[in-house]
C-alpha cells in the first residue's frame, strides 16, 4: 500500500542546506497500522506530507497504492490522494462556511459524486462519531472534540484505503482525546483501512502494529508492537 525508498528532504535557506529527513525507508501492507513517532523536529509531519504526496522529496521515491507519486505532477497527485487517501490533521481542517453534513461530503462532491446515496452515507458516517443530529450545525457551532469526529467523518467517506492522521488528537483534551482514538481504530479495522499516524503520544502510538522512530530526520527504530 505504501513503499518509502531512500527518502530524503532538504531546504535550501541563506546559502544553507537543511535536510529534515535523510534516508527513510518502509514498506507497509494494507491493512497495517503503523505510527511514526519522534521529538518535535524530527521530520514526522514531514516525512507524512512527503508518503501522501502533499509534497515532493528532494531524493527517494514514495509509491501509494502501487503509485509512483514522485513522477505525478501536483493535478495527478491529487487525483490519487483523491481516489485512495482520507486525512485527519490536528486542527480539523474544517471549511467553516460549511455544515458538519457539507464538510463530510467534500470528498465525493469534489469527484463530481454527491446526490442522494452520498448524502445518506454521509448521515450514515455523522451517526457512527454520535454526531447524526449535529449534521446541519457550522464549525464554529461545535466543540473541538465534535470538530474532530466530523473530520474523521469525512475522512472515511472517500473510502480511501489509507488513512493519514497528524497528531489527531493534539487539540484534545484527555478523555475527549482517547475517545477518537478509539472511533480511529475501530473505523479504521471496520473497513480494512492502511493507518499512518504521527503522534507525541507513545500510549496512542502503541495501539499501532508497528512503531517508526525518527530521530533527526533519519530512521532510529522500526519496531513491531
Amino acid at each position: 500500500m505504501l513503499k518509502v525508498e531512500r527518502l530524503t528532504k532538504a531546504y535550501e535557506a541563506a546559502g544553507h542546506r537543511l535536510t529534515v529527513l535523510r534516508d527513510v525507508s518502509f514498506e507497509l501492507e494494507a491493512g497495517a497500522t503503523l505510527a511514526i513517532v519522534g521529538p518535535s523536529g524530527s521530520g514526522k509531519t514531514t516525512l507524512l506530507g512527503l508518503c501522501a504526496g502533499l509534497d515532493q522529496p528532494s531524493e527517494g521515491t514514495v509509491e501509494l497504492a502501487g503509485e509512483p507519486i514522485g513522477r505525478l505532477s501536483e493535478d495527478a497527485r491529487a487525483l490519487v490522494r483523491n481516489a485512495h487517501v482520507g486525512f485527519v490533521f490536528q486542527n480539523f481542517q474544517l471549511v467553516p462556511t460549511l455544515t458538519a453534513l457539507e464538510n463530510v461530503l467534500v470528498p465525493v462532491e469534489l469527484r463530481g459524486q454527491g446526490g442522494a446515496a452520498a448524502e445518506e452515507e454521509a448521515c450514515g458516517l455523522l451517526a457512527r462519531v454520535g454526531l447524526g443530529e449535529r449534521r446541519d450545525h457550522y464549525p464554529v457551532q461545535l466543540s473541538g472534540g465534535e470538530q474532530q469526529r466530523v473530520a474523521l467523518a469525512r475522512a472515511f467517506m472517500n473510502r480511501p484505503k489509507i488513512l493519514f492522521c497528524d497528531e489527531p488528537t493534539g487539540n484534545l483534551d484527555g478523555d475527549t482525546a482517547h475517545a477518537m482514538a478509539d472511533l480511529i481504530f475501530r473505523l479504521n479495522e471496520e473497513r480494512g483501512t492502511t493507518l499512518v499516524l504521527v503522534t507525541h503520544d507513545l500510549e496512542l502510538a502503541r495501539r499501532c502494529r508497528r512503531i517508526l522512530r525518527l530521530k533527526a530526520g533519519a530512521v532510529a527504530s522500526d519496531e513491531t508492537v
